[in-house]
This record gives structure tokens, C-alpha cells and sequence, in this order.
């Protein structure tokens, strides 16, 4: 019986030298996984406190930007308030200068019309000056001038002294006019000094000059006033000039003592 009670202590030491073993790892191994969950907490941890860094980061620089956003638009202002005079200033010089640019221009172009007025005058003087002098037209010339002096439709061009408002020329003495003009009385203009006087031309006769107001018919011959006889005559509104062969036609003359 000894024996076999030593050997079941064998074997039972056996037994629980192998299962100790076993159960020593299994604590092992239990252990070991603890710090494997640590290890993998730990990253999250980390991320969670950047996150919360960068939270409190972003935090504070949106607290730097509101606190420093309100001096921004103060500083914005004042250089704003600062600049405005400075524009409005410049907009008044510029607005000035513009002002007194034009108002130079203004005057220079009134200067220049007003010199061309003068000289417009000043010639228009000098041309009535001539014109009322008379300008003596030499026998060669006079069918020049006679020609520059042709209407092209007389009966449309001229003008009685009732339309032209009455005459208020010279009027020739009542013992003159009997004894020089009238219907009885005719000639020719070639024979008597000629000249233009006022633009138109005149001619001499009986002591006066007599300027013609309109001109000539069209369909009087080329050479009517070497021709022609003609005659002057006074009718209740004013002097004409009538030629024989065209007895129906008058031109209104006016009267000049030189």
C-alpha cells in the first residue's frame, strides 16, 4: 500500500507541476492585456487633447480678432475722418482749377469774337467808306459792270418804291424836273460819266445822279444803255427810270445831288 500511495503523490506533484505552469502563463498573458488597452487609449487621448488645444487655440484667436476688430474699424475711421478733408480739399482745388480754366476759355473765345466783330466792322466800314465815295467806271468797263447787274428774273427780283416803303431819297425841283425829265425828255446813258456807288451803278444826268435800286431785265438787248433812249420820270411813290422800247417796265431809281 506504501508504494502506491507514493507513486499517486507522484503523481499528483506531477500534475500540479505542469498545471501551475500553465495557469502562471494564463496569469501572465491576463495581465499583459491591460497595457495593450492603455497603448491603444493613449492615441486617443493625444487626439483628444489636440483637438482640445486647437479648440482653445482657435478660441482665442477668435477672442484676439473680436477684441482687436473693434480697434480695426476705429483706426479704419479715423484715417477715413482723417482722409476726408484731404479728398474734399482736393475735389474743391480741382473743381477751382477747372472753374477758372473754363471761365479763361470763356473769356479768350468772347475776346477773339469780339476782335473778328471789330474787324468785320472795320472792313465793312472801310467797304461803305469806298462804296459811298463812288468809283468812276471808264467807258471800256461799263458793259462789265452793266452785266454784273442783270437779273435773271426781274419780274420776281424787283420792287417798286410802295413795296420798298416809300421813297426818301433827293427830290428834284419842280422847275428841273419840267425842264429835264419826264417822258419828253430822253437820252442815252453812255453819253454821261458813270460810276458804282453803294454796290450799284449810277449814272449822271441833268445836274443829279441817279442810282439804280434794282436790276435790269434779262430780256433787254446786251446794249441797252448805249441803245436805248430812256427817260426818268416821278410818279406818286418815287422815281423810275423807263426804257422806250420796253414802255412797261420800270426800274426805281433814287436821287443824289453829288
Amino acid at each position: 500500500m506504501k508504494p502506491v500511495g507514493i507513486i499517486s503523490t507522484g503523481v499528483l506533484l506531477l500534475l500540479l507541476g505542469s498545471v501551475a505552469p500553465t495557469y502562471a502563463q494564463q496569469d501572465q498573458q491576463q495581465e499583459a492585456k491591460p497595457p495593450k488597452q492603455v497603448q491603444q487609449a493613449k492615441p486617443e487621448k493625444q487626439q483628444q487633447d489636440r483637438n482640445k488645444q486647437q479648440q482653445d487655440k482657435n478660441k482665442q484667436q477668435q477672442q484676439r480678432a473680436q477684441k482687436q476688430q473693434p480697434d480695426q474699424n476705429k483706426q479704419q475711421q479715423q484715417r477715413a475722418q482723417k482722409q476726408q478733408p484731404d479728398q474734399n480739399k482736393q475735389q474743391q482745388q480741382r473743381a477751382q482749377k477747372q472753374q477758372q480754366d473754363q471761365n479763361k476759355q470763356q473769356q479768350q473765345h468772347a475776346q477773339k469774337q469780339q476782335q473778328d466783330q471789330n474787324r468785320q466792322q472795320q472792313h465793312q466800314q472801310q467797304d461803305n467808306r469806298s462804296s459811298r465815295q463812288g468809283q468812276r467806271v471808264q467807258p471800256g468797263q461799263q458793259r462789265e459792270v452793266w452785266q454784273q447787274h442783270r437779273a435773271r428774273d426781274w419780274r420776281s427780283e424787283h420792287r417798286d418804291w410802295q413795296q420798298r416803303g416809300g421813297y426818301n431819297g433827293y427830290r428834284i425841283p419842280d422847275d428841273r424836273y419840267r425842264g429835264n425829265f419826264g417822258a419828253n425828255h430822253w437820252f442815252r446813258i453812255h453819253r454821261y460819266p458813270m460810276e458804282l456807288y453803294g454796290g450799284y451803278p449810277r449814272f449822271q444826268y441833268g445836274g443829279f445822279w441817279f442810282g439804280l435800286m434794282d436790276p435790269w431785265p434779262e430780256y433787254w438787248s446786251d446794249d441797252w444803255y448805249d441803245n436805248d433812249d430812256v427817260y426818268v420820270v416821278y410818279s406818286e411813290d418815287g422815281y423810275y427810270l423807263y426804257n422806250r422800247r420796253y414802255p412797261r417796265d420800270r426800274i426805281a431809281i433814287t436821287v443824289y445831288v453829288n
